[in-house]
């Protein structure tokens, strides 16, 4: 893994500036967007027993199938 990366860098190296920096700006969204949904899973899964069980959660879910109409 480590000679992996260790290539890796240096073809980065090797690359125009510009390119560099797109990579790099890629690379860095790629890890963002992958911590953002850790995050929510982990949300979710902390509180998937409260929205299947709390009531005051779940109260409205009786109107689920209902056929809501737009006024106007």
């Amino acid at each position: 893994m480590r000679t992996q990366a260790i290539d890796l860098i240096q073809q980065i190296q090797r690359l125009p500036i510009t390119k560099r920096f797109y990579v790099v700006e890629e690379t860095l969204k790629s890890i963002k967007n992958d911590e953002l949904k850790h995050q929510m899973e982990q949300a979710a899964a902390e509180l998937s027993d409260d929205y299947a069980n709390d009531r005051e959660l779940t109260a409205f879910t009786s109107l689920d199938l209902e056929k809501f109409y737009e006024t106007k």
